[in-house]
């Protein structure tokens, strides 16, 4: 088992989960400027895309700085060669490491047999991180998934993941079919961590779900015994997240719209020419949540097809506020 950067963290381990469409290359860069988990996520990327004609289309997905490290990349599909042939190419590009995913819902996704499809079919997937590890060199492999498809299997699923030897084994706390309508049941991750360690394995296991602050997620660390932990849709307007120093309450207006105004203008930068400038607009509602007119200086942004109509939008909506609240 080849446990590279992961066998160097101190536990519990912070980290950013991956999210399609959210977690590419600028937004990465700006968690890492405001308060850096100690292991970033790409977005998942399709390893057939990844093997057919298509993919210089898809490489962007795959960009990153060195500000990031250490930096994984997540890939999904359901051919080992098309795993064991991107392994080699996530190599070559100077990734730390290398995540499969077998928890994604989307229906797209596991119509391919992949993402969450994976769960229903443990042989196809020992093979698929087989053929990984062999094309990731050096770089350790490591499984993202769930407690189950339709139902709780997590003391037979671990174990099967296990036979495969991943260097992190990190679990959504709910099965593919309660999706996030139901409460995060970490107390199967404790028997998840219970079950590696009848195994004496060395493989790390990481929680994921409903974690709202760094303070509990030390807290389900300690309680559940996992490696690590892992934040998704927490990290939503909040770059300070990971910043045991700074939270988001204690940041002032103005702080807030000039981190939206530099994650608008570092998006222009990296992706002009080559993506619609219209992605920013999921962020604009996470970032002015409860200010003052939060709605209209939310439509307002909504309107914004560059960095420069957004600090314009920006810098007339704090000339209304009250001069000791303006500083951008």
């Amino acid at each position: 088992m080849k446990m590279g950067f992961w066998g160097t963290l101190k536990k519990p381990i912070s980290i950013l989960a991956p999210l399609s469409g959210v977690t590419d290359t600028v937004f990465r860069q700006i968690i890492a400027r405001y308060g850096k988990p100690d292991v970033l996520f790409t977005e998942f990327v399709s390893c057939d895309g990844l093997c057919s004609q298509g993919r210089e289309k898809l490489l962007p997905d795959l960009w990153y700085c060195e500000v990031e490290r250490p930096i994984v990349a997540q890939i999904f599909g359901s051919r080992p060669d098309t795993f064991y042939r991107s392994a080699c190419m996530v190599a070559e590009l100077g990734f730390d490491g290398i995540d499969i995913n077998t928890g994604c819902p989307d229906k797209s996704v596991e119509k391919q047999g992949a993402g969450a499809a994976l769960i229903k079919n443990p042989e196809l997937l020992c093979e698929i991180v087989r053929e990984t590890k062999r094309g990731a060199g050096d770089l350790p492999v490591s499984v993202k998934t769930r407690l189950g498809y339709d139902s709780n299997v997590i003391e037979d699923w671990v174990g099967q993941i296990l036979q495969s030897e991943p260097a992190v084994i990190s679990i959504h706390a709910r099965t593919r079919n309660e999706m996030s309508k139901v409460p995060a049941n970490w107390e199967s991750l404790t028997k998840a961590v219970n079950i590696r360690d009848r195994e004496q394995s060395s493989c790390l296991i990481v929680g994921n779900g409903d974690v709202t602050s760094l303070e509990s997620a030390h807290q389900l660390a300690r309680q559940s015994g996992v490696d690590g932990v892992m934040i998704g849709r927490g990290i939503f307007g909040n770059p300070w997240f990971f910043n045991a120093r700074t939270m988001l309450r204690d940041q002032s207006t103005d702080a807030r719209l000039k981190v939206l105004a530099e994650h608008a203008r570092l998006f222009d930068e990296t992706y002009r020419g080559c993506r619609n400038f219209a992605i920013m607009r999921k962020f604009f509602k996470s970032y002015v949540a409860g200010m003052p007119e939060a709605k209209t200086l939310r439509m307002s942004l909504m309107t914004a097809n560059d960095a420069n109509q957004v600090e314009e939008i920006v810098e007339q909506y704090l000339s209304r506020l009250e001069p000791t609240d303006n500083s951008l």
